[in-house]
């Protein structure tokens, strides 16, 4: 049986690729990273494959999720993933907060994705001219304060940034320090008890960002591991 996605139809086998075993995924770690970069590419291309979705479907979709990847993104509304990366329902399991921050209500949510989803591909997704890593700039280099809960927002992404060169040019800092934040958050991620339990390869972690002007995602670390020590750390 086929259903249909606006004009496009997707089989029953295709929608299986996407679904996961209770033991682990059906995908492995690296298909699920190309699948993004492919999305991507559909996206920059204008020829996504959403259009609208068939009740029949939405009814389907209601008994459980199986996502084959997983989004740390901004809350910024000109980043959607699942535009970007041209996915359908059901295909990622995203979690926005401003500056992709991981805190703790956000670990909660990824660790569900890994331990109870068992996603094979976290991402961590920046873009370029993030305005909470300009608010941090500004709270570091001028002694800006901010609004109470957004000043928490700041303190926790200041110590990934506070090394970025002062004397560059503003729109370079602000370019570095997003890459920087990135590389911070997927750092934590890494050292978290629940992607530490998963096998090697049974995982990707990666850093990637978003370029607003051209829609291209720019991928910071395509190996998906970091040195062991840095991974057993507690």
């Amino acid at each position: 049986m086929d259903t249909t996605f606006g004009g496009d139809t997707v089989s029953q086998t295709d929608r299986r690729q996407n679904t996961q075993d209770q033991g682990g995924p059906r995908v492995s770690p690296s298909e699920a990273l190309q699948r993004l970069i492919d999305g991507n590419e559909r996206f920059l291309r204008g020829e996504s494959r959403f259009g609208g979705m068939r009740p029949k479907m939405l009814d389907e979709l209601a008994s459980g999720q199986q996502p084959f990847a997983t989004i740390l993104g901004c809350a910024d509304s000109r980043v959607p993933p699942e535009l970007i990366f041209d996915a359908v329902l059901v295909e990622l399991f995203v979690v926005r907060v401003a500056g992709n921050v991981v805190s703790a209500e956000v670990a909660g949510s990824l660790q569900y994705a890994s331990a109870h989803l068992r996603t094979p591909l976290i991402v961590v997704f920046g873009h370029e001219g993030c305005g909470a890593v300009e608010a941090t700039f500004k709270t570091m280099r001028l002694g800006v304060r901010q609004r109470s809960r957004i000043q928490s927002l700041v303190d926790s992404i200041m110590p990934a940034i506070e090394e970025v060169d002062a004397g560059l040019p503003p729109l370079e800092q602000l370019s570095r320090a997003v890459k920087t934040n990135v590389r911070w958050q997927w750092a934590a991620i890494w050292k978290s008890p629940e992607v530490r339990e998963r096998p090697a390869d049974d995982l990707l972690v990666v850093g990637s960002v978003y370029d607003l002007r051209s829609g291209r995602v720019t991928w910071l670390d395509r190996r998906g591991t970091i040195p062991t020590a840095s991974r057993s750390t507690t």
